[in-house]
């Protein structure tokens, strides 16, 4: 008796291993519509935090590790709102690789799936972008949003100048991604699953690695604000590389990595406790 583990326990990992690709069948098999509304849904929650990030950073005087901190706690919000209220967001569907690796699920079903709900994901950010645009959320604090929100597309664009350094600051990010959702499948509750996003969301943000969906709003944000395309090619060069980075950084370094310890052919899972 004394081995049986109190069902209000985290999920262990091999369980956990398990849960996420069954759950990847069920995305990568879901119907296109579905997917698609989804996805626009997580393009707009994920672009509700990264304005939220851009309103608690503005004007902090606590200095740039408080101030970065308090960012990625309110950037949090995006991915709470994916994983809780449900939706389908690209980054964290990079993890759906655990099915195909166990042959569960095609190639050509995985990359159909991913390419729907990237594209919803875009959607979602641009019509995000383009509705909080014109309801000038920008203008809270006097104008200073504008600032921080112009300042944050110019910066991005600029990294774009560093392919290598984008790339990797991009797989960092995607890592930090996946084991957010990860740590959300490990949970019971609603306050488990939050406090397991919270964490590495907040620390990605902080630590400034480069998400693709977030970029996908604060990029044309930014062009809205100037009022031309002068940031148009260094943007989709950023999205292009950021993407292929998040992919490895979700695909390869976490459900790569999860998959070859607990569900290859071959594997013992760890008893549990």
């Amino acid at each position: 008796m004394e081995n049986m583990r109190d069902p209000g326990d985290a999920f262990a990992p091999q369980e956990v291993a398990r849960r996420v690709a069954q759950l990847g069948v069920a995305k990568v098999r879901g119907s296109s519509l579905t997917l698609f509304v989804l996805a626009v849904l997580a393009g707009a929650f994920i672009s509700l935090g990264s304005l939220l990030f851009a309103v608690a950073i503005t004007g902090s005087m606590l200095g740039l590790g408080p101030t970065r901190l308090l960012g990625g706690a309110a950037f949090s919000l995006g991915l709470v709102l994916v994983l809780i209220a449900g939706a389908e967001l690209f980054t964290g569907n990079n993890l759906a690789v655990m099915a195909w690796a166990s042959r569960l699920v095609s190639l050509r079903e995985l990359l159909r799936a991913w390419g729907v709900v990237y594209v919803g994901n875009l959607c979602g950010a641009l019509l995000t972008a383009g509705a909080c645009h014109t309801a000038q959320a920008h203008a809270l604090g006097g104008g200073a949003v504008r600032e921080t929100l112009l300042g944050i597309g110019r910066h991005k664009a600029a990294a774009a100048a560093d392919p290598l350094a984008l790339f990797l600051l991009a797989v960092l990010c995607n890592a930090l991604v996946c084991l957010a959702v990860w740590l959300a499948q490990a949970g019971h509750t609603v306050t488990d699953r939050i406090l397991g996003i919270a964490f590495p969301v907040t620390a990605f943000v902080a630590l400034g690695f480069e998400h693709s969906i977030a970029n996908m709003f604060f990029l044309p944000y930014a062009m809205l604000l100037e009022g031309g395309t002068g940031l148009l090619a260094r943007s989709l060069l950023n999205l292009l590389v950021v993407t292929a980075g998040n992919i490895l950084g979700g695909s390869g370094l976490v459900a790569g990595v999860y998959w070859l310890a607990y569900l290859r052919p071959g594997a013992v899972p760890r008893k549990l406790p």
